[in-house]
């Protein structure tokens, strides 16, 4: 089957909303719709699964930013990248296009199946008086549309409630200006490892294939400068699809001192249950695991030749505000990182079934890529080969063993395969990831650092979310609100009059307090 030249746009006839043009405007806007129609290389546009962060588009491909240069890791003063913020803001050569609201809705990429739903759009209650009975999973998160991901599993951790108001109204976490500008502090965070070169892709396999190329290009940049941004992750949980993105990912510790302390209470731990077992009893774990324990070898012990290099995970958020959030603000940021430090072990070691993603996602595993798509990286220069102090800098391919690399690899199933050997190098298994995970604060503004939290890695807590949350998801239970101690959110939230279990609480106070003095009054007398 031929692959169209570009996106084929259409008119949406079902719009609710009349036309804010004249004849001569609606003229005009033909125009430049056929224009653009003409000009456009990439018939096909995967969206972003997470809507909120400052990624590069689907087919950005990432080159090393400091290749055939000295790549030990350069740490940009606030100063320096507030300029850089400026810089590129009025930059020139670098136009991106985006459509105003209006146009979002009044003009689509016409579909293979015109009978396929859209991803994202929420069509509006056609009876609102008829209850819609299905789960949130089967509303909002079932194939045709896109998976879970991550947003979709931590946003809740603030207010249930409020999430699924933003579902039902508008498909899921609406990008607001603060968040569009704190994603100039990501892209340009981002523009500090990669440089983002747009290549050539005509089907959804040559996109998947670019993906999976950046997060090995990702994973080697890691192992060359010590450290990598914005990289993508796919799992598994409860058998739903769960996609994100890594703000960064570094082998250098945060705080030294606060990992010693967990790395001292995992060990009294494990003493703990080595003296609750007698001596000859397998342990719950290694019985899950079907080993036995095993003998002691005698001989020396000659250790580790070269010690494994211990991976950190970094999230970046941007406030408006120049104070670090507290207390039970915290809780999105803290399921977020243990999320992305689950999903990160998971692809380290091999426990991720490729199959489930590609079927989830519609891909033909097997199939080739094209040849535009292999020339387009083969023509580029991935190389940290000259000057680069790192004893991995070989593993960066010239602009020949790049293409040769992907005619080997070449379709899904393959280089699923090379990035998993990839992950095998850069992280070693699960030991090789820390327990210890950061959230650093900017301001959205200048991209200025405010302040820091570490926290610690507890599989338990996450698993009990986890497990609570899914349940919400998968229509076992109602959405709740928030507890009474966390009111102060409920000033700040949009959907505060309609809120259903905001109203209850009012009710709940003003039965109790009508009961108080009603008790009062029977006690005076």
């Amino acid at each position: 089957m031929d692959i169209p030249a570009g996106p084929k746009l259409i008119k949406d006839v079902h719009s609710d909303y009349g036309s804010d043009f004249d004849t001569d405007g609606e003229n005009l806007i033909s125009d430049l719709v056929a224009e653009l129609e003409a000009r456009a290389r990439k018939p096909l546009v995967l969206e972003s699964i997470e809507d909120d962060t400052g990624t590069a588009p689907t087919s950005a491909l990432l080159v090393p930013k400091n290749r055939c240069e000295n790549t030990t890791i350069q740490v940009v003063e606030d100063d320096d990248l507030e300029v850089y913020l400026r810089r590129r803001a009025l930059r020139s050569p670098s136009v991106e296009v985006e459509y105003n609201e209006h146009s979002r809705t009044s003009w689509r990429v016409a579909r293979d199946d015109p009978n396929e739903r859209p991803s994202v759009l929420v069509e509006p209650d056609s009876n609102p008086i008829v209850k819609d009975t299905r789960s949130p999973l089967q509303r909002f998160r079932t194939k045709p549309m896109k998976p879970l991901s991550v947003t979709d599993l931590v946003s809740p951790a603030w207010c249930e409630l409020q999430y699924w108001y933003n579902l039902t109204k508008f498909g899921g976490k609406r990008a607001t200006p603060a968040m569009r500008q704190g994603s100039s502090v990501h892209r340009a965070l981002e523009e500090q490892v990669h440089e983002m070169v747009e290549v050539q892709v005509k089907t959804k396999e040559d996109m998947w294939g670019l993906k999976i190329w950046n997060i090995i290009q990702g994973l080697r940049t890691l192992r060359a400068t010590g450290m990598t941004r914005e990289l993508e992750i796919w799992g598994v949980i409860d058998g739903q699809v769960v996609n994100g993105i890594i703000d960064e990912i570094s082998y250098i510790c945060p705080d030294p001192e606060f990992e010693e302390e967990i790395e001292l209470r995992k060990a009294e731990e494990d003493d703990r249950a080595k003296l609750k077992l007698p001596p000859n009893q397998t342990s719950m774990k290694r019985f899950l695991k079907g080993k036995a324990p095993a003998e002691p070898e005698s001989g020396p012990w000659l250790g580790e030749v070269h010690p494994v290099r211990k991976v950190y995970i970094t999230d970046v958020k941007t406030r408006r505000s120049k104070y670090p959030p507290q207390g039970a603000s915290l809780r999105p940021t803290l399921m977020q990182l243990m999320l992305y430090r689950f999903l990160l072990d998971s692809l380290a070691t091999n426990a991720v079934p490729a199959d489930i993603i590609f079927l989830r996602y519609n891909l033909k595993p097997l199939e080739p890529f094209t040849s535009a798509f292999i020339a387009d990286i083969g023509a580029l220069d991935f190389n940290f080969r000259e000057e680069s102090p790192s004893s991995d800098s070989h593993m960066f391919n010239s602009t020949q063993a790049s293409v040769h690399e992907l005619e080997s690899y070449n379709n899904l199933s393959a280089i699923w395969n090379l990035m998993i050997s990839e992950f095998a190098q850069a992280i070693p298994g699960s030991s090789a990831l820390s327990d210890v995970l950061q959230a650093e604060f900017r301001l959205s503004g200048t991209g200025e650092i405010i302040g820091s939290k570490i926290f610690s890695y507890d599989i338990t807590e996450l698993q009990k979310y986890l497990a609570d949350e899914m349940s919400w998801w998968k229509g076992e239970r109602e959405a709740r609100g928030v507890d009474i101690e966390e009111a102060f959110k409920c000033r700040i939230c949009e959907f505060s009059e309609e809120c259903t279990w905001r109203k209850g609480k009012v009710e709940e106070a003003s039965e109790k307090h009508k009961l108080r003095a009603a008790a009062r009054a029977k006690s005076a007398v």
